[in-house]
């Protein structure tokens, strides 16, 4: 007899794909659909961003010059919202596709990896990064879930348009702990596209404590082709869609390299502080440079980085004791009513970029 356990979790499965398989319909054609009502309307000049909200569909379509840039979707399937997928200016796409749009040659690690998010590992002792739909149910009441509440706004115009959201940050008896306001401003130019995030997170009802944890806070999982060399032992997607383990990874098309502003580079950018930090690659013959600018407003500034060669690019500012082997200590927290804001700068360059190109963009975004 088939163990109940084992019935729910294919079941699970099962609805997990058919969720993520929707969401990837939705993703196509409604990418055609930005574009085709973009031109119709007059707005497919080569810098014009239009911000289009789409509640019906649970998302808000950006496109430059009636292409697609990203999106800000709230699917049913990730238990946040994100910024996904994520393009540079020649139409090269540099996030991973994994769990929501599979890609052959691709990992399948951390199905909660997904486009660009916000969110962090320990809020009240709850788990709000690394919460999906994989998880086992013995753990959901550990976890935390980031609610989309609604669209409060968005502007279109020539290089630069806007979106205003609010999401709950809530509990798994959906008690709401934080309140998320977020504006994203979203600017195009021929070589370019950069994406500002200001978050204003909010306690409500009581105080809110985010200890030191590893798991934060702004993260953007990038292509595979953007990754490290690796010679780990892997799972990755076959050309039917498989999972399949091979003992020494390929590291066919893999170009990636970090490069921080005090000058640490690879793997040694990992729990290391800086204002800055860029990843550069080759996809498919096209030059690009992903760059994360962390303000000097921000708490913790400049933040440690939790930067992974596997393919993770985040921001920690929060972290302190987990990144610095408990050299530096933050525990950061919130009084009820209290808020914090975090801004930051996420750039998709082409080409690559000096130390001294970035600074002067890093410049830019400070005043």
């Amino acid at each position: 007899m088939t163990p109940p356990n084992f019935r729910a979790t294919i079941a699970m499965r099962r609805t997990r794909g058919t969720n993520f398989r929707r969401l990837a319909l939705g993703l196509a054609a409604l990418s055609l659909a930005s574009v085709s009502a973009s031109a119709q309307s007059g707005t497919s000049a080569p810098d014009y961003v239009q911000v289009v909200q789409r509640d019906a569909d649970r998302r808000v379509d950006i496109t430059v010059g009636g292409k697609p840039f990203t999106s800000y979707v709230w699917p049913e399937a990730l238990m946040k919202p994100v910024l996904y997928p994520i393009r540079a200016a020649s139409g090269t796409t540099i996030t991973r596709g994994y769990p929501m749009e599979p890609r052959p040659g691709e990992r399948t690690d951390h199905p909660h990896h997904a486009g660009l998010w916000f969110n962090y590992g320990d809020v009240n002792g709850l788990d709000f990064w690394n919460n999906s739909t994989a998880i086992k149910a013995a753990d959901a009441p550990k976890m935390g879930t980031v609610r989309h509440r609604s669209v409060n706004k968005v502007t279109s115009g020539k290089g630069e348009g806007t979106l205003t959201v609010t999401t709950d940050w809530v509990d798994h008896q959906q008690k709401k702990l934080l309140r998320e306001d977020v504006t994203f401003i979203f600017r195009a130019s021929k070589d370019s596209r950069s994406i500002d995030r200001i978050t204003t997170l909010t306690a409500l009802g009581d105080s809110v404590s985010l200890k030191d944890n590893k798991e934060g806070v702004l993260g953007l999982r990038v292509a595979r082709e953007l990754e490290h060399l690796s010679t780990q032992k892997d799972k990755f997607l076959d050309s039917q869609g498989r999972e399949t383990t091979v003992a020494v990874a390929s590291n066919e098309g893999v170009t990636g390299m970090y490069l921080s502003s005090e000058g640490k580079t690879g793997d040694a950018v990992w729990g290391t502080r800086a204002k800055w930090t860029t990843l550069t690659g080759v996809i498919k013959g096209d030059t690009v440079t992903v760059a994360m600018l962390d303000h000097p407003k921000n708490p913790g500034f400049p933040t440690y980085w939790h930067a992974r060669g596997y393919g993770l690019f985040a921001a920690n500012p929060l972290g302190q004791a987990a990144l610095s082997s408990g050299k530096d200590v933050l525990n950061y927290g919130l009084g009820a009513g209290k808020s914090v804001t975090f801004r930051h700068e996420i750039l998709i360059l082409n080409g690559s970029k000096t130390p001294a190109q970035v600074e002067t963009l890093y410049a830019g975004f400070t005043k």
